[in-house]
C-alpha cells in the first residue's frame, strides 16, 4: 500500500499542470474539498492541494512548450541527475534535466519509452506528500502504455521494481511493488495496456462514493471519461477528467477480509 515512508522508486509526490490555477483549484475544492495555498511569490504560481493542513498535491501553471494540462506522478529517487541518466541510456527521453527546486529538493522530468510522462523527486526540505492511502488522497498510480512489459523493464532499469500479473477483466494487468520488502506490501500502483490515444500515468484517489464523486466532477465542468464500475477484488473505480481535460481517476476500494 502507498504511505508516506517513502523509498527509491516509490510515488511521492504528484503535481498537476494546468491552463487556469485558479479554476483548477476551485473544482478540486468542489470535489475533494482541498484547499489551494500558494508556495509563495517566488513559486512561479506553484502551490500545494492540502487536506486538514497536510499536503496531498500540488497545482502550478503548464511550463513546458506545447503542454496540455495532466498530472505528474514522481518517484522519488536518491539521485536525479543519476536517474536522469539512466532514463536516457535506456531508451526515454529526458524533457527536463535535473535541477534544484529551491530548498525543497531536485527533480527532473522524463518521458518513459513507451510515450508517458513521469518525473522524479530527489528529496531535501520536502520529503513529499504528507498523507496518502486515505479517503481523497493518492492511493495507486497507473500506466498505461502499448508495450507494458518492455516499459516495465525501462522502470525496473531505473528503480528495481517488481511487478506480478493478476486477473482483470479483459486485459493482462501488472502490480507492480518497489524493491524492497514483501512484494504485495510494497505495491503501489499497475500497468495495463494503453486503452486511449495517449501514454500515461493515471493517479487514483481514494473515495468513499465513486459514483457521487463522479457527479460531483460533472457537476463542477468536469467530465465522466469511464463511468463507475466494481472491479471484482479490488473495488468500484471511475475515470474522470476535469475541465481543463486532466484525467484523473477515484477508487472505493473493496473492504478488506
Amino acid at each position: 500500500m502507498l504511505g508516506t515512508q517513502f523509498t527509491q522508486g516509490s510515488p511521492s509526490w504528484i503535481d498537476l499542470g494546468s491552463p487556469d490555477t485558479g479554476a483548477a483549484a476551485a473544482f478540486y475544492g468542489a470535489v475533494f474539498g482541498w484547499n489551494f495555498e500558494s508556495a509563495g511569490p517566488d513559486a512561479g504560481g506553484y502551490g500545494f492541494f492540502r487536506q486538514d493542513g497536510m499536503i496531498v498535491g500540488a497545482l502550478g501553471p503548464l511550463t513546458e512548450k506545447d503542454a496540455h494540462s495532466a498530472w505528474t506522478v514522481y518517484f522519488q529517487t536518491s539521485d536525479a541527475d543519476r536517474t536522469a541518466k539512466a532514463a536516457a541510456d535506456a531508451g526515454g527521453t529526458v524533457r527536463v534535466p535535473a535541477f534544484d527546486v529551491m530548498e525543497a529538493g531536485r527533480m527532473a522530468c522524463l518521458t518513459d519509452p513507451g510515450g508517458a510522462e513521469f518525473a522524479v523527486w530527489q528529496p531535501s526540505a520536502v520529503r513529499g506528500l504528507e498523507r496518502t492511502s486515505s479517503t481523497h488522497t493518492l492511493v495507486w498510480a497507473e500506466l498505461h502504455v502499448a508495450d507494458p512489459e518492455s516499459v516495465l523493464g525501462f522502470y525496473r532499469t531505473l528503480f528495481g521494481w517488481r511487478w506480478a500479473e493478476m486477473e482483470a477483466p479483459g486485459m493482462a494487468y501488472r502490480v507492480i511493488s518497489t524493491a524492497d520488502g514483501d512484494q504485495e506490501d510494497a505495491s503501489f500502483g499497475g500497468a495495463a495496456e494503453l486503452q486511449g490515444p495517449t501514454p500515461h500515468w493515471v493517479p487514483y484517489f481514494a473515495v468513499e462514493d465513486a459514483d457521487a464523486i463522479a457527479r460531483s466532477a460533472q457537476g463542477n465542468g468536469g467530465s465522466v471519461v469511464m463511468p463507475a464500475a466494481d472491479i471484482p477484488d479490488v473495488g468500484r473505480i471511475a475515470w474522470l477528467a476535469d475541465p481543463f481535460g486532466a484525467t484523473f481517476a477515484v477508487l472505493k476500494p473493496e473492504p478488506m477480509g
